[in-house]
């Protein structure tokens, strides 16, 4: 098995017509700090995961779903995630939003049922156990600026929605680089706040963090 000491997640969502047909993508990078038997330094893999929606849906169901295979994904490595999305709903909704609805019985601040329960739910549990084990960071990117692995996300998420067969690429992190011309990035420059108050957040169940790539 592939040992990570840290991982870092690209996701997107995307949905035509939304709602409409839909999909959501994934890049894993599995950072590795550590040595071989032999004492060679273990190289960092990367894999792609997605997936065609059921039907119709929207793109923030499939955001969500994005994030919630990619931490399936990982279940099995005890290192901390850090997940990066240009997705505010998704941002907002597992960062600040989500402590709310929870108090309201998963009503909005217009006593309206939240929309996507069923998904945020889900999220929110393997969200905390991901700070458990290894803890659990969430980060805003900018879409379409040339960022290697959100451009595969959406491209990945993008092209299930319209139906197209997908190839996801697998290998080490330089020959993932490789493949796309591209290079994949740990933090990213700074991007302005989704939301007020970043730093002012209510406290979660968890204590995964919120902010800005850095």
């Amino acid at each position: 098995m592939s040992v990570a000491n840290k991982i870092i997640i690209y996701t997107d969502g995307s949905s035509l017509g939304n709602p409409g047909p839909g999909g959501f993508g994934a890049v894993i990078w599995l950072r590795s700090n550590t040595k071989g038997e032999s004492g060679e330094e273990k190289k960092d893999e990367v894999f792609e995961i997605g997936e065609r929606s059921e039907g119709v849906t929207t793109n923030n169901r499939m955001e969500i779903m994005a994030a919630i295979e990619a931490l399936l994904a990982v279940e099995k490595y005890s290192a901390e995630v850090t997940i990066y999305t240009d997705s505010e709903y998704l941002l907002n909704g597992i960062t600040k939003w989500i402590f709310n609805w929870q108090k309201k019985g998963w009503k909005t601040a217009g006593k309206k049922p939240v929309l996507n329960q069923d998904l945020w739910q889900r999220l929110l549990l393997l969200s905390s156990h991901r700070e458990k084990i290894g803890g659990l960071k969430w980060r805003q990117v900018t879409a379409h600026t040339g960022i290697l692995g959100n451009e595969r996300a959406d491209t990945i998420a993008t092209s299930f929605a319209e139906g197209k067969d997908v190839t996801f690429a697998r290998g080490t992190r330089e020959e993932y680089e490789k493949l796309f011309s591209g290079k994949l990035e740990e933090s990213t420059p700074p991007q302005s706040s989704p939301f007020k108050g970043e730093e002012e957040l209510a406290p979660p169940p968890y204590k995964g963090e919120v902010g800005r790539g850095s």
